[in-house]
């Protein structure tokens, strides 16, 4: 997601969506260990969007 369209959504929605990303990585760390993922890149994608939207979601926060 960019940034953008993260500022877009409301806190909860935005919490929800976190805790779903981190459910994600867990699952790709866990089948990477497995077996070699094909695309190694999302792992790493997954984790910088979460840490997007942690940052976008903290923002929110300070403000109110």
């Amino acid at each position: 997601m960019k940034s953008a369209e993260i500022r877009e959504l409301s806190t909860k929605d935005l919490t929800e969506r976190i805790e779903a990303e981190k459910a994600e990585l867990a699952k790709l760390k866990v089948q990477h260990a497995v077996s070699p993922v094909e695309n190694a890149s999302i792992i790493k994608k997954s984790r910088r969007n979460i840490a997007r939207m942690l940052t976008i979601l903290r923002e929110k926060n300070a403000k109110c």
